[in-house]
């Protein structure tokens, strides 16, 4: 049962801001006609169709936190690529490095020094002495998760109740109304049953992953310390240290991914809880939106691996792959973490997001919306139900999908591009408190649309 009931005037509303999206985007419409002919959907990716409104915003150019499409309209981005950009866009210390490489060569199988200046700096913050190198948080997942199957001789991954890693087969899983683990809705095709690979819990519930873990044939758990992709979902107090220990007793590899969580600190999750996990995922941010990926791993971990591996077949294992650790990646990486992913650049970023937070949810309560407001670091959503969402199950039964369109395309017809997949609002080092007011103007005539 949706939280907003007048579903005509929901319908009613969404067609008026579809009417002038049309009208403010001609050139857009354009070339996404043209696109039609050679991509399927007229999309490089078939996600991008999921953009409220009849075709995707075309951009011209982005820098910092705003953006131009090929209309001449500017935009705050809030959305960042969802995290792919939250340094902000084309950050001028990164620029430098990226232009700097560029003209030195791209990739070359072979290691420079900003590798090992990248892996003591991802030391130094996550608490993780040892660091490998990948294109994506998703090949990251799936590397840990194979030395973790390695070096335990278990089969199964544990995952929380709608949690997202990427398009990692062993993370596309639910718990059915009876607590069975099934195949995600709209997974698409599947190699095998994922309850062969995968047991599921709900987030928050320490009772449920001892009972997995108890079953014996568990090798990891994938986790985010905070679920991102459904909502934010916080971990309640004690939660994580308990994983922890259970999986200490277990003998089961703690995994967490920290490419979403990032955004509580330069480490993220792990370095603010003082999370001690045996691996530590990210991608996406760490690069300014060149592609790079990394996971960190604790002396205990790396030695078994190591020890496990043989040097006539680690190329051929199912680890790594020929772009891996590019010198592109690594000048990228380097440049962004030392010069623009700063811990005093999280301070000021933090900072801004608690005003976001505070205007969204005195706007909820002034106009008595049945939503709510969580924040992680700089990152924060509102959902559309009273109270803070416990686990995945919980959020998802909150989502709305039409009401989300509406809200989306209202912020876009007004210069505000929020994450098209949820709520989520995130701040860079670039962002302002302009920027912010103009997310919370649109905010009170949603608000005031719908409630009035």
């Amino acid at each position: 049962m949706h939280s907003y009931a007048d579903r005509e005037k929901l319908a009613q509303l969404f067609a008026k801001e579809v009417t002038l999206f049309e009208a403010k985007h001609p050139k857009s419409a354009e070339l996404h006609k043209k696109a039609m002919g050679p991509l399927m959907g007229g999309v490089p990716m078939s996600w991008m169709s999921k953009w409220p409104g009849p075709h995707p915003v075309y951009v011209e150019s982005a820098k910092g936190s705003r953006f131009i499409d090929v209309d001449g309209i500017e935009y705050v981005d809030f959305c960042l690529g969802d995290t792919g950009a939250m340094v902000g866009h084309s950050p001028d210390a990164a620029v430098k490095a990226i232009a700097s490489q560029l003209s030195k060569g791209i990739t070359f199988m072979l290691p420079t020094e900003d590798a090992a200046v990248v892996g003591q700096t991802l030391s130094d913050r996550f608490g993780l002495p040892k660091w490998q190198f990948t294109l994506t948080a998703t090949d990251a997942n799936r590397h840990i998760l194979r030395y973790a199957r390695h070096v335990t001789g278990k089969s199964k991954v544990v995952v929380h109740d709608y949690c997202y890693h990427g398009t990692v087969d062993e993370t596309f899983a639910v718990l059915d109304d009876n607590g069975n683990t099934v195949s995600r809705e709209n997974n698409i095709g599947p190699q095998v049953d994922p309850s062969e690979t995968t047991i599921v819990v709900p987030f928050n519930d320490l009772e449920a992953a001892e009972k997995a873990f108890a079953t014996g044939v568990v090798a990891a758990m994938l986790i985010e310390p905070a679920m991102t992709n459904i909502g934010i979902v916080l971990p309640e107090p004690g939660y994580l240290e308990g994983l922890r220990a259970l999986c200490t007793k277990y003998d089961v590899i703690l995994i967490i991914d920290e490419t979403h969580t990032l955004s509580e600190g330069p480490g993220g999750m792990t370095k603010r809880r003082n999370l001690q996990p045996d691996a530590v995922v990210m991608g996406k941010t760490i690069g300014a939106g060149i592609p790079a990926g990394a996971f960190g791993m604790s002396d205990a971990l790396t030695q078994r691996i190591q020890k496990s591996l043989h040097l006539e077949h680690i190329d051929v294992g199912g680890v790594g792959g020929t772009l891996a650790g590019n010198a592109l990646s690594m000048a990228a990486i380097r440049a962004t973490l030392t010069e623009v992913l700063t811990p005093e650049a999280f301070v000021a970023m933090e900072a801004l997001c608690d005003v976001w937070t505070q205007d969204v949810q005195k706007l909820i309560d002034k106009y008595s919306a049945p939503w709510q407001v969580s924040q992680l670091g700089c990152r924060a959503e509102y959902s559309f139900r009273e109270t803070a969402p416990k686990n995945g199950r919980e959020a998802a039964d909150a989502d709305d999908f039409e009401l989300q369109q509406y809200l989306h395309l209202h912020a876009l017809n007004r210069g505000i591009l929020m994450t098209p997949f949820h709520n989520m609002a995130l701040m860079s080092p670039a962002h302002t408190s302009e920027d912010v007011a103009r997310h919370t103007a649109h905010f009170e005539q949603a608000l005031i649309s719908l409630f009035s």
